[in-house]
């Protein structure tokens, strides 16, 4: 008996103890699980990072348990819309219920059942006339655009990233890769079973059988929710043997998705006229003309360029380079336009719109620093259309590589520096500089405020102008257009409001956030570093 009594002193001793250890380690592995992924490039190359500390870990979770609260508010009160638009929908469908039965004489509840799925459709279809599918919706600032988020089969590019998200992911999330395998499967089914008011014909094979459209010759696709009324999806399908694309637009009000309109685009004669106001920068421009020789001169084969060159100097270099150009491509689509006076992109844009003296065109508005691709091309005529649509796609913008690649002797060629990755570069949502837009609607809206000096203000007056119309403006981050590191200057002439951005800008376009902290603790670090090896040497010798 008292053997069994030790052993049971024994049991009650150990396990407090026991108890306190499982807690801990369910705690480690909550931790470990809590933690955020880090990207491979985190930290400066040769720079060994620091564990994280308790304090960082309770900062992380506090700042996500105000992130789900505020989700927690937000759905609560889309809930609370719904709700009200339920119930307004309900009362209307009871008061008509009413009516019908009053002289209906036993065939009321009938035709009240006929009519309600058609009250379900009219209210659907008024969230769509309601959204900004089918006529642009005049805003007051740039701040008050929804932007699109584009999508492939494997990937999706967004703008709104904070500090987990990427800007190219691939669609983790069930929710959100089922709803894009969904509304690219609705789209396959309009194109291949279309109604009698869809605009396109049925087209043969090789062998006279029907076409049918899969999900490979899905090319690419945009989506925005508007909170108050639902999503919006733009759909591109292209067989590679043929020349048209396929274009469906869908909605879904906040309910089943809806046809809006099934149609087919011809580009093939499309030609954009691309307009690059210029002066001096040589060197940069001998880089532009090599990609507009890649991808224009040898692929696209539908392109005019128009150089406005402000200035004297270097302006014989510029005419060698194109020069040089026409003899190896036996490429002549091009305008040269010589201003002696000071650089102004406004007033060279405007003038290079001008000089085009061929009718209606496409024009891309550059700059030299911009790498684009023949894909990028196709959704600039996709997505631009005379008297209805403006694009103006989002630029992913590459950080210094001097900064990025810091642990090889030289920067990679560009080529291999066209990454979507954080640490490569950003999203440049606060940009509005590269844009498509057809000539006729440039003319009407009036083109660059001419009063804008200096850096940077011309592109938001004339974006402010677009949305300020009827026209529809699409913004979205597209993967094939790329703006190239450079030194930027911001002149002391420059009024506050005009250097302050300039100056935001340039720290933008220096680094990542972690890339941009290593170097401001590099001091620090590298003084943790000296420590280290004196301790671990200390140890060797004793």
């Amino acid at each position: 008996m008292p053997r069994r009594g030790l052993i049971l002193h024994t049991r009650t001793h150990w396990l407090p103890l026991g108890l306190a250890l499982l807690c801990s380690l369910v705690l480690f592995m909550y931790l470990l699980e809590c933690a955020p992924q880090t990207d491979g490039n985190a930290s400066l190359p040769g720079v060994v990072g620091e564990n994280y500390g308790k304090e960082y870990y309770q900062a992380l979770l506090q700042e996500q348990e105000e992130h789900y609260q505020t989700r927690a508010t937000s759905l609560k009160r889309q809930i609370a819309q719904l709700k009200q638009e339920l119930q307004e929908m309900s009362e209307k469908m009871r008061s008509l219920q009413e009516r019908k039965n009053v002289g209906a004489n036993g065939i009321g509840y009938q035709s009240n059942k006929e009519q309600a799925p058609s009250d379900l459709l009219e209210f659907l279809h008024s969230q769509i006339d309601k959204a900004e599918v089918s006529i642009g919706a005049k805003l007051p600032s740039e701040y008050g655009v929804i932007p699109f988020e584009s999508f492939t089969l494997m990937k999706v590019f967004q703008l709104e990233m904070g500090l987990t998200r990427h800007p190219e992911e691939k669609p983790v999330r069930k929710d959100k890769r089922d709803e894009l395998v969904e509304v690219i499967e609705a789209g396959l089914e309009v194109i291949n079973n279309p109604d009698e008011d869809d605009e396109q014909e049925d087209e043969e094979g090789p062998l006279g059988e029907k076409l049918i459209f899969n999900e490979n010759d899905f090319v690419e696709g945009y989506y925005r929710t508007e909170r108050d009324k639902g999503t919006q999806y733009e759909l591109f399908f292209k067989k590679a043997d043929l020349m048209e694309y396929r274009h469906v637009t869908l909605f879904r009000p906040f309910g089943p998705l809806m046809k809006v309109k099934s149609e087919m685009i011809d580009i093939t004669r499309s030609i954009i006229n691309i307009i690059v106001p210029l002066a001096e920068r040589t060197e940069a421009f001998v880089q532009f003309m090599q990609n507009f020789r890649d991808v224009c001169i040898h692929q696209d084969k539908k392109i005019h360029l128009t150089v406005v060159y402000f200035g004297k100097e270097g302006l014989s270099k510029v005419k060698s380079i194109l020069e040089s150009v026409t003899s190896e491509s036996n490429f002549h689509n091009y305008t040269l336009v010589s201003l002696n006076e000071e650089f102004n992109r406004g007033r060279g844009l405007n003038v290079g719109a001008r000089a085009w003296d061929k009718g209606e065109v496409l024009m891309f508005f550059c700059d030299v620093d911009i790498y684009f691709s023949a894909e990028f091309l196709n959704s600039c005529r996709l997505n631009a259309e005379p008297g209805k649509k403006v694009f103006y796609p989002v630029v992913f913008s590459l950080y210094n590589p001097a900064i990025v690649y810091a642990n090889q002797e030289v920067p990679p060629p560009v080529e291999q520096q066209l990454v979507h990755k954080k640490d490569s570069g950003f999203w440049r949502d606060f940009g509005f500089g590269m844009t498509c837009q057809y000539r006729s609607d440039f003319l009407t809206i009036g083109g660059f405020d001419m009063e804008v000096k200096g850096w940077g203000g011309e592109d938001v007056h004339l974006y402010r102008k677009y949305l300020h119309s009827d026209l529809i403006v699409i913004r979205t981050p597209v993967p094939g257009l790329f703006h190239l590191w450079h030194e930027k200057r911001c002149a002391d002439e420059l009024p506050p409001e005009q250097y302050r951005m300039c100056i935001q800008s340039k720290a933008m376009n220096e680094a990542s956030h972690s890339h941009l902290g290593m170097l401001v603790f590099r001091e620090e670090i590298e003084t943790h570093l000296h420590k280290q090896a004196y301790r671990t040497n200390s140890e060797a010798v004793g």
